[in-house]
């Protein structure tokens, strides 16, 4: 028996990195998955690979951002799959800038993909999972929700608010007896199309700064997305039934200092 056989998941920005290593593990581990991403091709591909190798999965093209995207891709893992037991929001963005040097363009963009696409999805499967007996909805944050970057002012703000989200949607859920567990993980860097695409954006000062990250960490390296998926795996399974509001840091010592 798998560590969530027989349960029903969505995982948002699926496509790729910390998602796509959550579609598999989550799929080799016995559920059958939702894979949803802004990227088609990419997305398909990750559900074409685990249907091959013996799990169940299909694919939502979604744009997290987009209210009438939520509704539809709820529609479609619920009607696709046979409804909802796992929703792991964590589809999000980062574009590099200070409090000075960010747009409001680009502050927005960031809070539409990474914070409000947390507040459409956890309310959408609340939802859903308030009428079958509850769930689990976790939601990617990251070390930049609990600590400061100088130069991601708008994606520590974003995080900092799913952070605080998690903690206020777990304690409605449980007051209200809906059996739907809410929790938050927060990743250290890891080794992600998403941060190497940040790093990149530095240009000359990439390779240094990668060098000072890998210093930051006590264990003397990244991290990789299978890292995060298995902190996923375990707040998705029953083994976390008592589990709820909690942040489960997952960052190589990053933090402890």
């Amino acid at each position: 028996m798998g560590r969530v056989d027989g349960k029903i998941a969505m995982v948002t920005g699926g496509a790729m990195g910390i998602g796509k290593a959550t579609c598999l593990l989550l799929a080799r581990e016995g559920a059958a998955v939702a894979v949803t991403d802004i990227d088609t091709e990419a997305g398909e591909a990750v559900a074409r690979e685990i249907n091959e190798n013996g799990g169940k999965a299909i694919f939502c093209q979604q744009d997290v951002a987009s209210e009438q995207d939520w509704q539809r891709a709820i529609g479609c893992v619920v009607s696709g799959l046979g409804g909802l037991d796992i929703l792991v929001n964590n589809a999000g963005i980062v574009i590099v800038g200070t409090v000075e040097s960010a747009t409001l363009k680009e502050w927005q963009k960031t809070q539409a993909v990474n914070l409000d696409s947390v507040f459409l999805g956890t309310q959408q499967a609340i939802a859903v999972m308030k009428e079958s007996g509850g769930g689990s909805i976790v939601n990617l944050s990251s070390i930049e929700g609990i600590i400061g970057e100088p130069n991601t002012a708008a994606y520590n703000a974003s995080k900092g608010g799913v952070r605080i989200f998690t903690k206020s949607a777990a304690i409605h859920c449980a007051e209200q007896g809906y059996g739907i567990r809410v929790n938050s993980v927060h990743p250290g860097y890891i080794q992600t199309p998403l941060v190497e695409n940040a790093v990149c954006s530095l240009g000359k000062d990439a390779d240094a700064f990668v060098q000072q990250v890998i210093a930051r960490h006590p264990v003397g390296h990244l991290g990789e997305a299978d890292d995060i998926a298995y902190g996923i795996l375990y707040l998705a399974s029953d083994e976390s039934k008592f589990v709820t509001g909690s942040e489960l840091v997952i960052d190589g010592g990053y933090t402890a200092r």
